[in-house]
């Protein structure tokens, strides 16, 4: 029969009301304890826990102050539901926490709700708590005595601060009783998507029935105990050491296990979920409390459903593990099995568990940008709008005066803001220009003062600006005049006594003093054309000679080749009519680039070839220089062949071998994922181009641009390094680096190069360390969000400090059979993307490195078929993609 799991309700918790006193914080490193409505500037140590609470003055602008009905401030009560602050006036109200970590961390969210009639209403209100712009949960009070707790395991993506909300719903008033944050470490609690929302923590209890938090609990995890039908429990008095268990489990909530009942080999615990779809992860907590003899052991396995998640495991000696889901678990019920192996000879047990269901915070939040100019122009006018949360989300939810533009893929942007008659005194402030979408302004009937900011002409979308009914001084900026009077702008600028309101207000000194400096400067910039044209010309015809001396031009340096036949050894020269028969007038784009598009070709002899065709500038021309230059005399196995190039009349291009895969940054991107022997193939394939450019050429080549965009691959998924154009050759083999302006591309390049501008190998060893950390995360090298870009080395950095792997690894990565050979990997990448050249490794040991990262998962691996995917079988498996319950991570 199957036994639910079942629990002691919440029993006193006794804390002795005390009058508030100032005190000095005690170590309780970021967490926020906030005591709503507690009077301005209050603090005050709670006995029970130690926990310093503060005033919810700082946090929040609205509400109004009240203390409980004299009825329910009992000593059965915390300190902290003895006041609440509720919200009469306005349909949402937001705290607003910023958390000393900032975003990207894990934190606890928790708040608190007893009515305690403290409107002497006696009408127990609902209504829904948010995070941020979603539901979190509704809030349903029941009758005033009732303590609800809303507990929520939350990461911020976007922004250094987060908001809890109160909305009225139509149920009665909101209010809130405290309102709690506890930064947590981000190894634990993990999940694939959204946030974590409590449903149940317990711990198996032997006489006492005490919840359990701070100071037992470093985290401040509130411990209910708690107990399961036909069992029995263990105790010990000795510490259960949490040991490198990074859950931090109290050794309070671990002295005690339940297990079953002489005769018992199992225990069961069951959840219905009111919705099938929803989402559930579980935490199961385990120590030995036990010293088992010579004849004794413990072994169990974790079934969900009669289906095997974990096992068989064995506890440990007064030392805390946990076993947890890594994918979400559903359906209509789930079913628990915690039984013993047929070789254990004692019963299963079970510590403490916990449960939560998955929240998908998904609506878009406004683009960070316009969240950071509105909260500084409120700020600098001390505006008393209720302008808390986010400005645009929820739309029912919009801050008074302000438009906003939505669709189903970007952040919502704010196109419109109405401040007329809002008391705004001062100048004009800068932040307003920070809208960039903005469409509408309406600054008018205030008291601003002071000149009109150039700034404003910066809004290109701005359609409409009033700012009649000020006291501003000054010319209108000309740019504004100018739109004006093309239409694009309806600019209301009456009522400013002191603004004057026509061109000749500019100051015309300053056009004759602009002048003279113009016709400096584009003299300059003529000679300075004319000398790169000059130095252009000198290494044009070094190259010519260069082809002729390699017998690249069978007839003299004007022959032409219709037949498309490739002389071995050689280069071929088309013309560009030759270009445009092989390439079907350009017909099939392959891609593009900063110096020229790629296009598909095909020989006469129907050898397919890529030909990039190069912007004819300078810049474009020193490439197609140096490209040919490079490749006349390189030739390698990881390196793309050149066959040829047309130069006729500034029409330039470069005829290169086809490579059916495209490049690997396309691969990377698209809907099919590679395995993880062909990723690691894939790498050591680019590293042997690069070893061979940085040790077998003499003099040595810096490619100077290594990317995922510049790894070719062929119809084997053979890598080959290409795209030269940037490179540089060493002129002096002896000296270590070379100075030379800072070439490359944004989160590839090598910072100690990009500050120092002294290129060598090691430059392109970082540039490689972050296509290996691509190829093992599966993140681009720059990710960029609706609200900032974060380099992909700085994101894996943290995360990989704390040991935490997985966080890491790609979702979609296929069939990894040796995990120790993406820990190897993972370690030449952070060793190449060191920040000094001189902590990094050689190619020529990256290759060697990577090698060994094969051997490993060769190794480990199985047939070849299932490597490529053509066996699904359960018994085949891949490791990676699905293991329901794992122990604490390494």
């Amino acid at each position: 029969m199957l036994r639910p799991w079942r629990f002691c309700m919440l029993c006193a918790l006794l804390a002795c009301l005390a009058p508030p006193i100032t005190v000095h914080s005690q170590d309780q490193s970021g967490f926020i304890s906030i005591d709503c409505g507690l009077s301005n500037d209050t603090i005050y140590i709670d006995k029970t826990t130690g926990l310093q609470y503060t005033s919810d003055a700082s946090f929040i602008d609205t509400g109004s102050n009240a203390d409980v009905s004299p009825l329910y401030q009992t000593t059965s009560n915390l300190q902290q539901l003895i006041n609440v602050r509720s919200f009469p006036q306005g349909t949402r109200n937001c705290y607003t926490l910023r958390p000393t970590q900032g975003k990207g961390e894990n934190y606890l969210i928790r708040a608190t709700f007893m009515y305690g009639n403290y409107d002497s209403l006696n009408k127990p209100p609902e209504f829904d708590i948010h995070l941020g712009v979603d539901i979190w949960d509704t809030v349903k009070i029941n009758d005033s005595s009732q303590v609800i707790t809303k507990e929520i395991i939350h990461t911020p993506t976007t922004a250094d601060y987060l908001y809890v909300c109160l909305a009225n719903t139509g149920g009665g008033t909101p209010f809130i009783s405290t309102l709690e944050l506890r930064p947590l470490n981000n190894s634990i609690y993990k999940r694939e998507t959204g946030s974590l929302a409590l449903v149940d923590r317990y711990y198996t209890y032997t006489t006492s029935i005490q919840d359990l938090r701070y100071k037992d609990d470093i985290y401040d995890r509130i411990w209910i105990p708690g107990y399961l039908n036909n069992m029995t429990t263990i105790s010990t008095l000795s510490i259960v050491d949490s040991g490198l268990n990074t859950f931090k489990l109290p050794s309070s909530v671990m002295r005690a296990a339940m297990t079953p009942k002489a005769g018992g080999n199992f225990l069961e615990l069951y959840w219905t979920p009111a919705d099938p779809t929803n989402e559930f992860y579980i935490f199961m907590h385990f120590a030995e409390l036990e010293k088992l003899q010579g004849n004794q052991s413990r072994e169990f396995n974790i079934t969900i459903n009669d289906r095997l998640l974990y096992g068989p495991y064995v506890p440990v000696y007064l030392i805390a593990d946990t076993v947890y889901s890594i994918k979400p678990l559903s359906g209509s019920r789930l079913t628990f099995n915690i039984k013993k192996t047929e070789r254990s000879t004692l019963p299963p047990i079970l510590n403490a568990v916990e449960f939560y269901m998955v929240k998908q915070l998904s609506q878009l939040v406004t683009n960070q940008g316009d969240v950071d100019a509105m909260l500084e122009i409120k700020s600098t006018y001390s505006l008393m709008k209720n302008w808390q949360g986010d400005p645009c989300s929820p739309r029912a939810y919009l801050w008074d005066g302000v438009n906003c533009t939505y669709d189903n893929f970007n952040a919502p942007i704010l196109t419109s803001l109405n401040l007329s008659s809002s008391g705004l005194k001062g100048n004009i402030s800068a932040s307003f220009s920070n809208l960039t979408s903005l469409q509408v302004l309406d600054l008018s009937n205030n008291n601003l003062t002071g000149q009109i900011p150039q700034s404003l002409a910066e809004l290109i979308l701005l359609n409409t600006l009033n700012l009649a009914g000020n006291k501003l001084s000054g010319s209108i900026p000309q740019p504004l005049l100018e739109r004006s009077k093309t239409g694009s702008l309806t600019l209301s600028f009456n009522d400013n006594p002191d603004l004057c309101q026509n061109v000749s207000c500019t100051n015309k000194k300053k056009k004759a003093v602009i002048t003279p400096i113009i016709a400096s400067i584009a003299a300059f910039l003529v000679l300075l054309a004319a000398v790169a044209t000059v130095l252009f010309g000198l290494k044009k015809r070094r190259l010519k000679h260069l082809l002729a001396a390699e017998g690249s031009l069978s007839n003299g340096a004007d022959v032409q080749n219709p037949a498309y036949s490739v002389k071995k050894g050689g280069l071929a020269r088309f013309t560009h009519s030759e270009i445009m028969d092989m390439t079907k007038g350009f017909e099939r784009e392959l891609g593009r680039g900063g110096f020229g598009t790629v296009y598909y070709g095909e020989l006469k002899d129907g050898t397919r070839v890529a030909v990039k065709m190069l912007v004819s500038s300078i810049q474009g021309s020193e490439q197609f220089q140096t490209e040919v230059e490079l490749l006349i005399t390189v030739r390698h196995k990881n390196l793309v062949s050149l066959i040829g190039y047309c130069d006729e009349e500034n029409k330039l291009a470069l005829v290169y071998e086809y490579m059916a895969n495209g490049n690997l940054q396309t691969l990377m991107s698209g809907e099919g994922a590679l395995v993880w022997k062909q990723r690691l193939q894939i790498a050591i394939d680019a590293a042997q181009g690069l070893d061979y450019l940085h040790c077998g050429c003499r003099p040595p080549i810096v490619h100077r641009d290594v990317k995922t965009p510049n790894i070719l691959l062929n119809e084997n998924l053979q890598a080959k390094v290409g795209d030269f154009g940037l490179s540089k050759i060493f002129p002096d083999e002896d000296k270590s680096y070379i100075s030379t302006r800072v070439i490359g591309t944004d989160g590839y390049l090598d910072p100690e190069y990009h500050v120092t501008e002294q290129l060598n190998e090691k430059s392109d060893v970082y540039s490689f360390g972050v296509v290996l950390l691509e190829l093992i995360t599966g993140q681009a090298a720059v990710i960029i969000s609706s609200t900032n870009r974060t380099n992909l080395v700085h994101w894996v950095r943290p995360m990989l400090d704390r040991g935490d792997l997985w966080s890491i690894v790609d979702k979609r990565l296929q069939e990894v059979h040796s995990p120790n050979s993406i820990w190897r990997a993972v370690d030449v990448a952070i060793t190449c993307v060191k920040l000094t050249a001189v902590e990094r490794p050689t190619m020529s040991n990256v290759v060697k490195e990577l090698k060994e990262c094969l051997a490993m998962e060769m190794d480990a691996g199985i047939d070849e078929n299932i490597r490529d995917g053509n066996n699904n079988s359960d018994e085949t498996r891949p490791v990676i993609p699905y293991t329901a319950m794992s122990p604490s991570v390494r």
